[in-house]
């Protein structure tokens, strides 16, 4: 019995390292998006394009702006992200990884249009859910009152049940697991992105669906994602006055959180196309996803060409 297990198992294990060899060793730029729209402008844009495939997920190789770059859709949502994001590492040789697509406006000083560049994302969505022992009263276990995250040496507040919790990984090259929250940003694409001076934003889509106000680029600050479209005044609130996040997404720090444990150089840029519920009629994005994703992708053009 052992000797049959022992040879299905072996069997296994070489079928499934025959099937992950590098597709490409040129080192190239990942840059990711979450759906089609937020990367066709950077399609458009590509010199030399070819495609590869790797777990259903199709990559597209060229030159962008001078750069070598490969380009593909991680799909929507924290679990695709990361998934996605780990296999463009493990299938090519990245040097940096850039996120482009679209976000939910938390600052009240940001408008629909303006592209974010967050110093730091954080998982605002880990959360303990706590029993409500009293109308009103939520009361936590102590193990989890232990891993909120801490703002200015205090507890970060709770929103009703939900108490953030900081999360489990793994520092670069080690198998110590670490709990964090804040997930940085690569400091010298930072201050690339700072050197972005004059851009011209797009006010208005194809359709001449406008913007009543020219769009702009903010670099700094924070950025948080979730498994959920966030679409509630009263927790965009609660987001901005507890974490002081710009912009809200489903994807941008679970890929953070893989490029920290890989130790590869990370930036996201994410563009407003909606206000996260703080608007005053029904939610945005299906008037300004367009404009939105547009201004992400150029940029991106626009930090590439000015990538040394």
């Amino acid at each position: 019995m052992n000797k049959i297990f022992m040879t299905i198992s072996l069997t296994i294990s070489s079928s499934a390292l025959a099937f992950s060899p590098a597709l490409d060793i040129t080192p190239r730029i990942a840059i990711l998006s979450a759906y089609g729209p937020e990367l066709d402008v950077l399609k458009a844009a590509l010199k030399s394009p070819k495609t590869l495939e790797a777990n259903g997920v199709v990559f597209t190789l060229g030159n962008l702006a001078g750069k070598d770059v490969v380009m593909f859709l991680t799909g929507q949502s924290m679990v695709n992200a990361a998934m996605n994001t780990q296999l463009v590492l493990e299938r090519f040789n990245i040097s940096r990884i850039l996120f482009s697509g679209v976000a939910g406006g938390v600052n009240p000083n940001l408008n629909i249009g303006d592209v974010t560049v967050a110093t730091r994302w954080a998982q605002y969505q880990e959360v303990t859910f706590a029993r409500e022992t009293a109308p009103g009263v939520y009361s936590p276990p102590d193990w989890a009152l232990k891993y909120v995250p801490q703002a200015d040496g205090k507890p970060i507040a709770n929103f009703g049940m939900a108490y953030l919790q900081t999360i489990e990984t793994r520092k670069p090259g080690s198998s110590d697991i670490e709990r964090k929250f804040w997930f940085e940003v690569d400091p010298a694409l930072i201050e690339v992105a700072k050197s972005l001076k004059n851009l011209t934003l797009k006010r208005c889509d194809d359709k001449n669906v406008c913007l009543a106000h020219e769009p702009k680029l903010v670099v700094g600050g924070t950025g948080v994602s979730g498994q959920t479209f966030m679409d509630n005044a009263a927790f965009r609130t609660h987001t901005f006055k507890t974490l002081e996040a710009n912009v809200l997404d489903m994807e941008t720090a679970s890929t953070a959180m893989v490029a920290y444990s890989n130790a590869i150089p990370f930036i996201a840029f994410r563009s407003l196309s909606d206000l996260a519920g703080g608007g005053p009629g029904a939610n945005e994005a299906d008037t300004f996803d367009k404009i939105a994703a547009d201004n992400a992708a150029n940029v991106v053009l626009a930090f590439l060409t000015a990538l040394k």
